[in-house]
């Protein structure tokens, strides 16, 4: 990272921001005095699926980064491989998991192997875009937090060579870890950055200096804002601690990150989670709005004009002016009053006599139906093992239980007679992305199911990724869930909106064929930001896919 210039970062990433708004958020960050914004890059989002590559639309790292420039912004860039950041699997691609055991983040071939591929790749796209060959990237992060998950320095350095031989050795690296990881995640001379919560910033720089005593006090994250769990409550932090933080930090010239200056969405499904004792499993919320200083539809907050009257007394650098901030609208109530049983709606099976889970059968995302037949009529207990993570649990077509990964439910009683039709609807909730349990999140059911402690067999399984709804039959009777329930709104004039979505109970939106997130109403999470690029005058489809069973078609407004 360049010591020499105090940066004021804040950060932002492209994919949780639809690629039409790149330039109206980098503008919104110029103008609150930032100098420099920073991204990780999304590995799993780039490589879909092994050796195929995707560069386009929301995933045009590059375009950002030259919007960014235009915009008279730095960048610090944070290349991964692994990123955290809220995001499925931490930014590793699923496919890592198809063929068996790998030690993910280690020096193993097996791991490095793609890795290395995967950095070249993103060399001919970015390594141009340094500030030595007149772009605007100053720094390249190295792995994330690594001191955190472990202490492989044959890993750390094979990675910097890895990073060196794709073309970026032409920017200065960093290592980047919390206070009591420091150590860790260090290597030989590279500047080292901390992350912290609001509080106590010069404890946590004491710590740096014990490591690097001489060294420029960098922080490489300050979280200023959190993220939200489902089912867990919205906790607002405190704004005046992160104003005198931040007034303090920059007095002093410290470099730093405003993690997040705006957080955006998950779209689709790339929301991550995490799972620490005593939480078996924590999905965060398809909203990233972080409680940024930029919020979620691109509108500043007071903490945003607080943060910018900041950056101007410390830096004695005045901001150009706040752009207008973008139109949102509210959207008049609607119905979705046609639907489908997603059991009249199933594709072509793999059949196999154990369960297999997700990544195995080359799907990354969504959901699994699994099938069998139960034999004898009996009363009992049905078990899963590693159910991962919500599952639908269905005796001849109609929903008997439900059970949650969150809550630690595994096993359900039923009665069934003799040949009766078991289905299991597994989804995936979003694969930990941080902490222990990380190397081990593969999806669907990854172990045996047993009816009265007997282990079952001979299974179809049907894989609906669900990246595109495709119903060719709909009705106006209510269905069995789980189901698709299909309505229409009209427009005048496109605008962001935010959707609300309380009517209904569990599952996944789409708004003109674009995966909008999921919904659950546990909350916190009672809306879904659309954006007003996904819409059109005239008339605007909507299709949720609805787990629980319904009494009525639901509104929407």
């Amino acid at each position: 990272m360049n010591c020499t210039k105090q940066i004021v970062c804040g950060e932002l990433h492209y994919p949780r921001i639809p690629h039409e708004y790149w330039q109206a958020r980098l503008a919104m960050a110029c103008a609150m005095g930032l100098n420099a914004v920073s991204t990780y890059v999304f590995w799993n989002r780039h490589e879909p699926s092994e050796g195929v590559y995707d560069f386009e639309g929301s995933s045009d790292v590059a375009r950002f980064i030259r919007l960014a420039q235009q915009e008279r912004l730095d960048v610090v860039l944070r290349p991964g491989p692994y990123v955290c950041a809220e995001w499925d699997f931490g930014g590793l691609p699923a496919w890592l998991l198809a063929n068996g055991e790998i030690a993910l983040r280690s020096s193993d071939p097996q791991f490095m192997r793609p890795v290395r591929r995967w950095l070249q790749r993103l060399g001919e796209e970015l390594a141009p875009l340094q500030r030595v060959r007149g772009g605007p990237i100053v720094a390249v992060q190295l792995e994330n937090e690594y001191g955190a998950f472990g202490s492989d320095r044959t890993y750390l350095r094979a990675l910097r060579e890895e990073l060196n031989e794709a073309g970026f050795g032409a920017s200065p690296f960093y290592t980047i870890d919390q206070p009591g990881d420091l150590a860790r995640g260090a290597i030989d001379d590279l500047p080292v950055a901390v992350t912290f919560a609001p509080g106590d910033p010069g404890g946590q720089f004491a710590q740096l200096r014990t490591l690097r005593p001489e060294a420029p006090l960098l922080c490489g994250e300050y979280w200023a804002g959190w993220f939200d769990y489902w089912g867990e409550p919205h906790v607002p932090l405190d704004e005046d601690r992160q104003a005198a933080d931040l007034e303090w930090m920059l007095a002093l010239g410290v470099s730093v990150n405003i993690y997040m200056f705006h957080g955006g969405t998950n779209f689709g499904f790339w929301n991550g989670a995490n799972a620490f004792d005593p939480h078996p499993y924590q999905p965060t919320t398809t909203s990233y709005d972080y409680q940024a200083a930029l919020d979620e539809a691109g509108r500043p907050t007071t903490k945003y004009w607080r943060f910018r009257e900041i950056i101007a007394k410390q830096t004695g650098v005045s901001a150009p002016p706040v752009p207008a901030p973008p139109l949102v609208r509210d959207i008049a109530p609607f119905a979705l009053h046609e639907c489908a049983r997603l059991l009249d709606t199933l594709p072509e099976p793999v059949e196999d006599a154990d369960p297999v889970a997700m990544e195995a059968l080359g799907q990354s995302f969504g959901f699994i139906l699994y099938r069998t037949t139960l034999e004898g009529s009996a009363s009992g207990v049905l078990s899963i093992e590693n159910l991962r993570d919500y599952a639908v649990i269905m005796l001849d077509g109609s929903t008997i239980a439900h059970l949650d990964r969150r809550l630690g439910e595994s096993e359900v009683a039923f009665t069934a007679r003799d040949g009766a039709t078991l289905d299991i609807l597994v989804e995936n909730c979003g694969r930990i992305n941080y902490g222990p349990s990380f190397p081990a999140e593969r999806k669907g059911i990854g172990g045996a199911v047993r009816w009265n402690g007997k282990a079952l067999h001979r299974w179809r399984m049907y894989r609906l990724p669900l990246e595109t709804v495709d119903v060719t039959s709909w009705t106006q009777e209510l269905p069995q869930a789980p189901a698709f329930f299909r309505g229409t709104f009209e427009l005048d004039e496109p605008a962001d909106t935010f959707l609300n979505v309380d009517e209904l109970h569990k599952g996944v939106l789409w708004v003109n064929g674009r995966n909008a997130g999921r919904f659950w109403d546990i909350g916190p999470q009672l809306s879904l930001y659309i954006p007003g690029v996904w819409l059109r005058a005239g008339r605007n489809e909507v299709v949720a896919f609805e787990l629980f069973e319904r009494q009525s078609f639901p509104a929407l407004r």
